[in-house]
This record gives C-alpha cells, structure tokens and sequence, in this order.
C-alpha cells in the first residue's frame, strides 16, 4: 500500500517540470522555492507517529525519489541540530511547524568565520546553491519543528545530501 502525502503530488509534478526547463542550479533552487512556497503542505503531509521525532536525534523521512531531486521531511524536537555542512546540490526547505535556526558560515581554510544567523518561522521557505551553502540548523524552541526539504539529488543513490562535514574553528 502506498501512502498518500497530501500536498506532495503538486510539488513533485512542478519540480519536475522546474528541473527539466532549467540548467543552472542557483535558478532551479530559486524556482523551486517559488513552487514550495506557493504548495506548502501542512505538517499533516506526515502521519502522526512522523511527527514524533525521536527523542535521540532529528528523523529524515524520504517523501520522494527520482534522478533529478528528493523531497524529504525533517523532524526535529527542542535542542537536536545538524553538525556545520554543506551539500551535494541545491536545496529548497519550508518550515512547516516550528522554528528553526539556521547559522550560515564562510570557510577561510583554516577557520569557518559566522557569517548570518536566520530563525526560519513556520511558513517561510528559503533555497540554496553550493558554493556557499555551509549552515548548521537547529530547533531551538519548545516544540517540535518539522521541515519539507527538496534537494537537487536523487537521495536514492546518494547516502545523504551532506558533501562535507566541517570540524574548523568557528572565528
């Protein structure tokens, strides 16, 4: 039995058609966010043991999967967060409960210098292309965050959508 994701179908057609019309991926990662942000589904496009979470760790639940792109939903109880990285390709995420705080970082080589701190409010959608994509994310609130992340990357092939994990002094 296949699960239906209320609000997915939409999304996955437009992303589709975004990812086939458009080559450079600073404009797909802007073009997607235009569709994200237009069929932001509510937090219910999960079922309600999804929106848990878990206690030790955020959950990545994998919505979507084809060669171009990967839509996924992250659950994230107070005080879990990434470690700093960046990623494979582009990524578009809207917030669908909660907030989550995002820290953005330049590599200088020997040292990751902090450069933009956001708090991502429930409804808000943002996108990016590497380069200049290292951010670490966190729930910094009392309640549960949720997340719905498009990534430029089929995730069925790839482990992860993280390139690489920065262990640099932050100055």
């Amino acid at each position: 039995m296949t699960l239906v994701r209320p609000g997915l179908a939409g999304l996955v057609a437009e992303t589709r058609e975004l990812t086939r019309r458009i080559a450079d991926p600073r404009a797909t990662a802007f073009a997607v966010a235009d569709a994200l942000r237009a069929r932001l589904p509510s937090p219910e496009i999960l079922t309600d043991e999804e929106r848990l979470g878990d206690p030790d760790h955020y959950v990545v639940h994998t919505l979507h999967v084809e060669s171009a792109f990967s839509v996924v939903a992250v659950v994230w109880r107070p005080g879990q967060e990434t470690v700093i990285h960046d990623h494979i390709a582009w990524c578009v995420f809207g917030v669908l409960q909660g907030v989550e705080y995002e820290t953005l970082y330049r590599d200088e080589g020997d040292h990751l210098t902090e450069i933009g701190r956001t708090a991502n409010q429930t409804g808000e959608v943002s996108g990016f292309a590497p380069p200049g994509d290292i951010h670490r994310v966190r729930n910094t609130g009392e309640t549960t965050a949720i997340s719905l992340h498009v990534y430029g990357a089929d995730l069925g092939a790839a482990p992860s959508s993280v390139r690489r994990v920065y262990d640099l002094p932050v100055r």
